[in-house]
């Protein structure tokens, strides 16, 4: 029936980056929770990473944009709060991406993503966005952003 169409829209949120870490997909980071048809309608559930995310705006457009320009104008998306968003739905294929481009990814042990050390201070509780932490590697020096665990 829809089970295909609403595949095509995974595959399609997966191509929309993250605003504020474009490495990784609305979808990666966790925040398409699901997507269904009911009454002619494709309902898409989002969770924001936290309730005062600032990406949600970019969220919402860029999926409506997205799926306009795919021919998907029967949709609706709602905003999801519970149970609230956690980095436990990302991959480590994900975290692996994070890492890659010089995040840490959410971990109890805060990795250096440049030298892979673990001898590393809090410089800053918050990073560029409140869902990263600023860090510095006592090994290479080197001062980085950390995902954090939430």
């Amino acid at each position: 029936m829809q089970s295909g169409k609403i595949k095509h829209i995974w595959e399609l949120l997966n191509n929309i980056p993250d605003p504020e870490i474009p490495v990784i997909s609305i979808v990666e980071l966790g925040v398409v929770r699901d997507i269904f048809y009911k009454n002619n309608i494709f309902i898409i559930s989002i969770t924001p990473t936290y309730s005062g995310c600032p990406a949600v705006k970019s969220f919402i457009d860029d999926i409506k944009e997205c799926l306009k320009k795919n021919g998907f104008l029967n949709f609706k998306i709602n905003l999801v709060y519970t149970p609230a968003w956690t980095t436990d739905w990302m991959s480590e294929k994900t975290k692996l991406k994070l890492e890659n481009y010089g995040i840490a990814p959410p971990s109890s042990k805060v990795r250096c993503p440049q030298c892979k050390s673990q001898k590393t201070i809090l410089v800053s509780e918050f990073g560029a966005t409140a869902c990263k932490a600023f860090y510095k590697c006592e090994d290479c020096l080197e001062p980085f952003e950390s995902f954090k665990c939430i």
